[in-house]
């Protein structure tokens, strides 16, 4: 190698650590931005897909330059090259891990049902993401806990996959949750190999079935994770449907007689990024027993969401109780709930009045569905 690659490393690396000196104290800036990002990606997931691919883009190509950072320098080091220090190295990959965090929430705040263990999993990465702020704890967690910090950034990892993939290559929810997740189990060998330091064949083996074993928990548990670019602008109930204008139709009583009689339509209204295929079930349950499992079509790129029903013929003889219609996707992950009540008495039954209701503020983030029986 000439002269002139080690002279051009040594500035290279005199250059980042000087632009790390001067960005430092306005770090503090980075985190709303990337929420700022985020929300704005987040809105423009159909509105304006190339502008929504493009900050996408953004973030898988910070994480590139993470990993390349990480490669290129031990490479670096094993030929006698300067690398960057730690602090440096660390610096850039808080910055890095602020941005996912931060860019991912809106999604993951949108698309929650609050009333489930969504709600567990969306809170806790809020709180990673206060971890990520607090330069105390991340840099303590960097130099003295290296096996959670490569966790932290393996969870890093899996949000990015999560939030960006149905964007930029239009896979669905099923398909990017599996990736995230064979991902996720790709990036917490660091980790493993920090907690377990492996040094015989037994403990390399142990080190690979707890990777494997932590694949599998995540995916049993996708019940749990929101579907971060599916989510509910609109439901309603009607005992009709105007099918060429796409609309529920009609008022009803929600008596076990009319409900025998007339059947029942579910609407709703499901958005999603332009381009996307996906298919979801309207999961029909009756005092928590599902009584049917209907499947759907959807087509993303809608400003106002796809429009889609199912409509319920057959109701047992004995239907009076609670109802309740979850919105999945075909891995099981909530979409919604649309719950009413059937009765005997009309004065005791609800009501199918055919009209849209749409969830307050921002979509998906319905705050009234946090008040127990609120609904």
């Amino acid at each position: 190698m000439t002269p002139a690659v080690p002279s051009r490393l040594l500035r290279l690396h005199q250059f980042t650590e000087q632009a790390v000196q001067h960005l430092r104290p306005y770090a503090w800036l980075w985190p709303p931005v990337a929420f700022l990002i985020g929300a704005l990606s987040f809105l423009l997931v159909d509105r304006q897909q190339s502008l929504g691919a493009f900050l996408a883009l953004g973030l898988l190509l910070a994480w590139v330059l993470l990993l390349s950072e990480s490669l290129i320098g031990r490479l670096l080091a094993r030929r006698g090259y300067p690398t960057l220090p730690r602090g440096v190295t660390t610096f850039i990959a808080q910055m890095i891990h602020q941005e996912t965090l931060f860019f991912t929430l809106p999604f993951l705040l949108a698309t929650t049902v609050w009333r489930s263990g969504q709600a567990l999993f969306t809170l806790a990465m809020v709180g990673c993401g206060l971890l990520s702020i607090l330069d105390p704890l991340y840099f303590r967690l960097a130099e003295r806990h290296r096996w959670l910090y490569f966790a932290f950034h393996a969870l890093c990892v899996f949000l990015v996959i999560l939030v960006t993939l149905p964007i930029m290559l239009h896979l669905t929810t099923g398909e990017t949750l599996l990736l995230a997740v064979l991902a996720t189990m790709v990036f917490s060998l660091p980790s493993l190999v920090h907690l377990l330091q492996p040094r015989g064949v037994l403990r390399w083996l142990a080190m690979l079935g707890l990777a494997m074993l932590l694949g599998a928990g995540a995916w049993a548990g996708r019940a749990w994770i929101p579907p971060a670019t599916l989510w509910i602008t609109g439901s309603a109930l009607s005992p009709g449907f105007d099918v060429p204008h796409r609309r529920p139709a009609g008022s009803m009583t929600l008596t076990e007689a009319d409900l025998q009689k007339r059947g029942l339509y579910a609407y709703t209204a499901i958005r999603a990024p332009r381009g996307l295929r996906e298919k979801v079930y309207h999961v029909w349950r009756h005092d928590g027993e599902i009584i049917d499992r209907i499947p759907l079509i959807i087509h993303g790129g809608r400003d106002g969401g796809y429009r889609a029903w199912t409509h319920k013929q057959h109701f047992p003889e004995a239907s009076a109780g609670r109802w309740r219609i979850d919105v999945m996707t075909a891995t099981g992950q909530r979409l919604g709930v649309i719950r009413f009540s059937v009765a005997g008495d009309p004065s005791k039954a609800g009501r199918a009045d055919g009209r849209i209701r749409s969830p307050a503020g921002v979509p998906g983030l319905d705050l009234r569905r946090l008040i127990p029986d609120a609904d």
